[in-house]
């Protein structure tokens, strides 16, 4: 049996991921692919605990590396339950964040310091600890939805933020950008879509990219 496919949407806090991806869902179903749906972090016991931790603003302060492992322990215990039995099965995954959050947040938003000599041999640093995390399950098609990051969090008006909604505006600007250079380094895997267009215009451009990752 052929592996399946795994497709990651992702995006600032507000970029539209959620509604997306239960579209693709049922378009992918709808022609008789076999679909799994999953969140990072959660959709597994133990990962659902870890999003309680990282997302729970009553929660004890954590030290940006601290934060990096849990990311880290939550993705694999995803991999391990969800996303490599579904692959194996021919399934195409849809995951609600997974490798280029971690990079893009972690990574460009935090500068998470790992003991590279600079910035640049840290993220190559943290993108090792994501393979080591992950194993065989890198994603066939990251689909960024971009827009500003203010723009995001202006859709999120009204409701209470999380842990990581409630950074500081230039973090998000920091993860926007992250996101941006990662797909002018991996083109072929990472394409942006305009996020700051309707629901609409937004699911015509996402359908075009997935119809072509798994025909």
């Amino acid at each position: 049996m052929a592996r399946g496919k795994l497709i990651t949407f992702e995006g600032v806090e507000g970029a539209g991921k959620t509604t997306q991806l239960s579209r693709a869902a049922a378009y992918l179903e709808g022609g008789g692919y076999a679909v799994v749906a999953a969140r990072e972090p959660g959709s597994t016991a133990v990962g659902e605990k870890v999003r309680e931790v990282l997302l729970g603003r009553a929660e004890a302060p954590l030290a940006p590396a601290a934060e990096l492992f849990l990311y880290l322990a939550a993705r694999s215990q995803l991999v391990a339950e969800v996303v490599a039995p579904a692959l194996a099965a021919g399934k195409v995954v849809l995951l609600d964040r997974y490798v280029h959050s971690t990079l893009a947040y972690q990574g460009y938003g935090l500068g998470v310091a790992l003991g590279g000599a600079n910035a640049a041999a840290d993220l190559a640093r943290l993108r090792d600890l994501c393979r080591a995390a992950v194993g065989a399950a890198w994603p066939d098609l990251v689909l960024v939805l971009d827009l500003p990051a203010e723009d995001g969090l202006a859709r999120l008006a009204g409701e209470e933020p999380d842990r990581i909604e409630a950074r500081p505006l230039d973090f998000h600007r920091r993860v926007r950008d992250g996101f941006l250079a990662l797909a002018a380094a991996e083109p072929a895997v990472v394409r942006v879509v305009n996020g700051a267009r309707g629901p609409d215009e937004v699911w015509a451009a996402v359908q075009r990219e997935i119809a072509a990752a798994v025909g």
